[in-house]
């Protein structure tokens, strides 16, 4: 036994040695540098010069032309010069009529991708069906949601025609893939105690359905809706350029004729109903869930 050791038990390290333990560990989780990916460093220049050499041949494949720079911005003064003095009088009505299309295709694909996605959320949800129908359900949400809209748009227009019903099918297209996937994660995440019961009770699938699943969820669903709400609005005004109705078809034909003027009005107004979207939809969501 040591003479500074009573015991035989080792006293206490004292402030000074815990600082210093202290200060090594700093210092050494400080030199300590995460190992590299590639040891060789040949090997990383090679990659590295690679990559640059890449990004130089991609710049030269752009093709920019300085003639056509100049031109471009001697269009963008005459457009911002037009943005700075919205007309709102020469196409009112033409202006009204499209905003009043893409409402009611707006309300139209909301409501039936609302009732489409239900029962193909519920189905793609794996703690309530079997399987296959699992399986399928997924297939078909990954589809809908596979495609952009603006494609989607196109293959409708040339199969319907221009007008508001092809872009109707193409936000529902849109909108099933979206509500019906988070339905589905929703429907995962319930608390099981209430399926358990049920179950345990000898109730059907339909009245696990409805009153195991539905009250848990309809505040999730309710809230998506009215998101989606405001995500169709502005998408009915996008996919009216390829001819799908809306507000769009009637900014495609200002642009046109070089209407800079009722362009910057539709614009505006397209701002101001989104504005007011998310604000009333936001209320909404603050009363009903």
């Amino acid at each position: 036994m040591r003479p500074w050791e009573p015991m035989g038990l080792p006293l206490k390290p004292t402030r000074r040695r815990l600082e210093e333990r202290e200060l090594l560990a700093t210092e050494a989780a400080q030199r300590w540098r995460p190992p590299r990916r590639i040891e060789s460093a040949a090997t990383r220049r090679l990659i590295l010069g690679a990559l640059a050499l890449y990004g130089l041949l991609a710049f030269l494949t752009v093709e920019i032309e300085p003639a056509r720079i100049a031109e471009g911005l001697s269009r963008a003064s005459t457009f911002f010069g037009g943005w700075l003095r919205p007309d709102f009088v020469t196409r009112w009505t033409d202006i009204r009529a499209g905003l009043l299309e893409s409402l009611a295709m707006t309300a139209v694909a909301t409501a039936a991708a609302l009732l489409l996605s239900v029962p193909l959320g519920l189905g793609a949800a794996r703690n309530l069906v079997p399987g296959p129908v699992y399986t399928a359900s997924r297939a078909v949400l990954a589809v809908s949601r596979a495609f952009h809209e603006i494609l989607v748009a196109i293959l409708f227009v040339a199969m319907f025609g221009f007008g508001p019903f092809a872009g109707v099918v193409t936000l529902v297209v849109g909108s099933v893939g979206f509500l019906g996937k988070l339905l589905a994660e929703a429907v995962e995440e319930i608390d099981p105690a209430p399926l358990e019961a049920l179950t345990a009770a000898g109730a059907p699938w339909a009245s696990r359905v409805v009153f195991g699943v539905l009250p848990q969820i309809m505040p999730r669903v309710l809230g998506l809706t009215l998101y989606r709400l405001d995500i169709n609005f502005r998408e009915s005004a996008v996919i009216g350029l390829v001819g799908a109705g809306g507000i769009g078809a009637t900014l495609t034909t200002a642009f046109s004729r070089y209407e800079f003027e009722s362009v910057s009005a539709i614009l505006i107004l397209i701002i101001g109903m989104v504005f007011a979207a998310e604000v009333i939809s936001g209320r909404l969501r603050q009363r009903l869930l």
